[in-house]
C-alpha cells in the first residue's frame, strides 16, 4: 500500500483529521463541531484577523434566521453563545403574527463578536489555527481525500476536509465601471483554489452578492430619522444563558423618496447590474436598491435602516442601499436621504461575484457524492447569510467526525429543524441564485420554532457528543419544570364565584359557572399566564419556561395537527432507496424522472419526491418497485 506521506511532492508540516478551509461563519462552526467531537482539527484562513468577519449588515438572526441561531446552540454550537456576548441591541420580530414565525435579531458589535469568536477558536482544544492561502485539494486517484496545499506548497495530510470558503473564490469587487480581484472588505480572494476544484471535476457556478455603503455618524441628522430602539425584556440566542440586561444602542429608520428613485433611473445606463459587467447571480430577496426600484417601480419609496456597526466606531451601515452604481452616484441618492444630506460615505457600496458549487453534488450529511472525505458548507454551497453557513458549517463539522469515527452521518429531516430544511433544499433542489431561508420554506414551521430549538436538538446534540454536561443538565432542569407547571394546571380545579369572574370580565373573557381546569383556562386567546398572577393562581417560573408552557396549552390542537403531518412525512423519508437502484431499468418512471434520479441519487423516497421532474405517478412507480424489490429479496432469503 503507498504511504500517503509519499504520495505527494513537498513538504509535510503536519497531519490532521479534520482541515476546515476558511474561517468564516460556517469554518468556525465546522472547526469546533470537528475539535468538540474528539478530532485533530486546522482551520485555514488567508488573514487571522478576518475571522468571523461581518463583511456585509452587522447583525445575527432576523426572520427564519434566529431559528437557525437557536438551533445551532441547541446542538452545541457557538455563534449564539458569541453573539449574546456581543450583541448591542436585541429585538423578537414578527411579534403580532404568532410563535411560529418569531424570530430573533440582534445588532452585533462586529468587532468584538471577531474577537470573542477568535479566541474561542485560539482556546479550543484539539483545533489549530493557521493563516494561509489553500490553493489545491489533495486527493488519490480514486477520489479519496488526502489533504490540502497551500501557497508556499506546504502539505498538510487530513483524513477529511470541508471547504467553507464563502465569497472568497475568485472573488471580484466590482462599483460602476472599476472591477478588480479580491475578497469582500478589501481582503485578498483566493484565485487558485477554484481550478483545483475544476480538476476533480466539480461543477462549479458564479453568484454575486453586495452590500451598502459605510457612514460617519458625525455627519448623519438623526433628528429627522425615527428611532428603532431595542427590547425591554431581552431574549438571548443560546440557551446557556438566562435572562441578560444591557444598555442597548438604537438603530434608525428612514424611506428613499422621489429624488433617490430619479437618480437612480437616470444613472441605469452606469450600473453594471444592468449594463452587463456582472455576470454573476444575485440574490432576489435582497436585492440592490437598483433592481428595487426597477422591480417595484410602482413603489413610491423603501426602507432604510441606519445601524451601529459597533460600541467603539463611528461606522454606520446603511441597510437596504446596497448597490454597485459608481462611487459619484452613491454620494449622490445617498445624500438625498432624511439625515444624510451631509453625510460622509467611509466606504462605498459594491457588488462581489464569487465560485460556488452546485450543491446537487453533496449527500445530505454535505459530503460530495463523488469524492470521499471531501465537504462543503456554507456560501460555497449557493446559500447567503452568516447564519445558514453557520447550520451547515456545524453539520459539516459534526458529520466529518462522526465518518472518521465510523459513525452513521447526523442527517436532520424537515420536521426536526430548519437545519434541515435549508440543507434538504440545497441538495436535493439545488439553487440558481443565493439561497435565503425564510419561514415560509418550512411546512412544519409551527412545530419548528425557536423557543423549542432544545427540545428538538439538545437531545441529538447530546447523543453525538458535542451537547456538554452543563448544557444537558441545564436542559433537563428547564423540561422537568414544563412538565411540573403542566400538570400543576392540570391538576387545579377553580371554583366558580364573584372574584374569579370579575378577574375573567377585567380580561374580556366570559365567566364560569361550573369549575374549570387551569390548563382549560389558558386556552382561552385572551388569557395570558401573567395574569393569573393576579389572583395568586400562577407560579414564580423563569419566563423560557412560561413560554413553552403557554404555547403547549394555547395552540395545542394546532400542534397535534401538525404532528399527524409529520408523521405522514417521515413515512416516506423512512422509506429508503438503495444506493445501487438502476432508475433506467424500472419501467413506468418518466424519462425525465429516470435522468433527475439517475443524477441526484436521492437516499429516501421522500427526498426524491422533492426533486424538480419527478411527479406522483413516478413515486408511485418506485412505491411498486420498492415492494417487489422487498419481496424477491424475501423469497431469495427462504431459497
Amino acid at each position: 500500500m503507498t504511504d500517503i506521506r509519499t504520495e505527494f511532492d513537498g513538504f509535510i508540516a503536519g497531519e490532521y483529521d479534520v482541515v476546515v478551509v476558511g474561517a468564516g461563519h460556517a469554518g468556525c462552526e465546522a472547526a469546533l463541531a470537528s475539535a468538540r467531537l474528539g478530532m485533530k482539527t486546522a482551520i485555514f484562513t488567508l488573514n487571522l484577523d478576518s475571522i468571523a468577519n461581518m463583511p456585509c449588515n452587522p447583525n445575527i438572526g432576523g426572520t427564519a434566521k434566529g431559528q437557525l441561531v437557536r438551533e445551532i446552540d441547541a446542538l452545541g454550537g457557538q455563534m449564539g453563545l458569541s453573539a449574546d456576548a456581543t450583541f448591542i441591541q436585541s429585538r423578537i420580530l414578527n411579534r403580532a403574527k404568532g410563535p411560529a414565525v418569531y424570530s430573533l435579531r440582534a445588532q452585533i458589535d462586529r468587532r468584538a463578536y471577531q474577537q470573542h469568536m477568535k479566541h474561542v477558536l485560539e482556546s479550543q482544544e484539539n483545533l489549530d489555527l493557521k493563516q494561509a492561502e489553500v490553493t489545491e485539494i489533495l486527493a488519490s486517484e480514486d477520489k479519496k481525500v488526502r489533504g490540502i496545499r497551500v501557497r508556499t506548497g506546504t502539505i498538510y495530510l487530513a483524513k477529511a476536509v470541508i471547504l467553507t470558503t464563502g465569497t472568497y473564490l475568485n472573488g471580484r469587487i466590482i462599483i460602476g465601471s472599476t472591477s478588480y480581484s479580491s475578497g469582500p472588505d478589501g481582503l485578498f480572494p483566493a484565485n487558485m483554489l477554484s481550478d483545483s476544484l475544476a480538476s476533480l471535476a466539480i461543477e462549479l457556478m458564479r453568484f454575486k452578492t453586495g452590500t451598502p455603503a459605510r457612514v460617519n455618524r458625525r455627519s448623519i441628522d438623526f433628528s429627522k430619522m425615527e428611532e428603532q430602539p431595542g427590547d425591554t425584556e431581552i431574549t438571548p440566542f443560546s440557551f446557556m444563558n438566562g435572562e441578560i440586561t444591557r444598555d442597548q444602542v438604537s438603530c434608525y429608520l428612514i424611506h428613499t423618496n422621489e429624488e433617490t428613485h430619479r437618480i437612480i433611473r437616470e444613472n441605469l445606463h452606469r450600473s453594471p447590474l444592468y449594463g452587463g459587467e456582472i455576470k454573476g447571480i444575485g440574490p432576489r430577496y435582497c436585492p440592490s436598491i437598483e433592481d428595487k426600484v426597477v422591480r417595484f417601480s410602482d413603489r413610491e419609496s423603501h426602507q432604510v435602516f441606519i445601524e451601529p456597526m459597533g460600541l467603539n466606531t463611528e461606522e454606520m451601515y446603511v441597510q437596504g442601499m446596497s448597490t454597485s452604481m459608481p462611487e459619484d452616484v452613491q454620494i449622490k441618492m445617498y445624500k438625498t436621504l432624511p439625515g444624510l444630506e451631509n453625510v460622509s460615505i467611509m466606504r462605498p457600496a459594491y457588488a462581489i461575484e464569487y465560485d460556488c458549487i452546485n450543491p446537487t453534488q453533496l449527500k445530505l450529511s454535505l459530503e460530495f457524492k463523488e469524492i470521499d472525505g471531501l465537504f462543503a458548507a456554507g456560501q460555497i454551497n449557493g446559500s447567503s447569510g452568516y447564519e445558514e453557513a453557520a447550520a451547515q458549517g456545524i453539520m459539516a463539522g459534526i458529520n466529518a467526525a462522526l465518518k472518521l469515527k465510523g459513525r452513521e452521518p447526523l442527517i436532520l429531516d424537515r420536521s426536526q429543524a430548519y437545519i434541515g430544511v435549508l440543507i434538504d433544499d440545497l441538495v436535493t433542489k439545488g439553487t440558481n441564485e443565493p439561497y435565503r431561508m425564510m419561514t415560509s420554506r418550512a411546512e412544519y414551521r409551527l412545530w419548528l420554532r425557536q423557543d423549542n430549538a432544545d427540545i428538538r436538538l439538545t437531545p441529538i446534540g447530546r447523543e453525538i457528543g458535542l451537547v456538554s454536561d452543563e448544557r444537558y443538565a441545564r436542559f433537563l432542569k428547564k423540561q422537568e419544570a414544563i412538565e411540573a407547571e403542566m400538570k400543576r394546571l392540570k391538576d387545579t380545579l377553580v371554583s366558580p364565584g364573584d372574584e374569579i369572574n370579575r378577574f375573567l370580565a377585567c380580561h374580556g373573557s366570559s365567566g364560569i359557572k361550573t369549575g374549570i381546569r387551569l390548563y382549560d383556562l389558558l386556552k382561552r386567546p385572551e388569557i395570558e399566564y401573567e395574569y393569573l398572577k393576579e389572583i395568586g393562581l400562577g407560579a414564580e417560573l423563569p419566563r423560557e419556561v412560561i413560554e413553552q408552557v403557554c404555547i403547549s396549552i394555547k395552540y395545542e390542537g394546532y400542534l397535534a395537527k401538525q404532528m399527524k403531518q409529520i408523521e405522514q412525512f417521515r413515512r416516506m423519508e423512512e422509506r429508503k432507496l438503495p444506493d445501487d437502484i438502476d432508475y433506467n431499468s424500472i419501467s413506468g418512471l418518466s424519462s425525465e424522472a429516470r435522468q433527475k434520479l439517475d443524477k441526484h441519487r436521492p437516499e429516501s423516497l421522500g427526498q426524491a419526491s422533492r426533486i424538480s421532474g419527478v411527479s406522483p405517478s413516478d413515486i408511485s412507480v418506485l412505491l411498486v418497485y420498492l415492494e417487489s424489490r422487498k419481496r424477491k429479496g424475501a423469497k431469495t432469503d427462504k431459497d
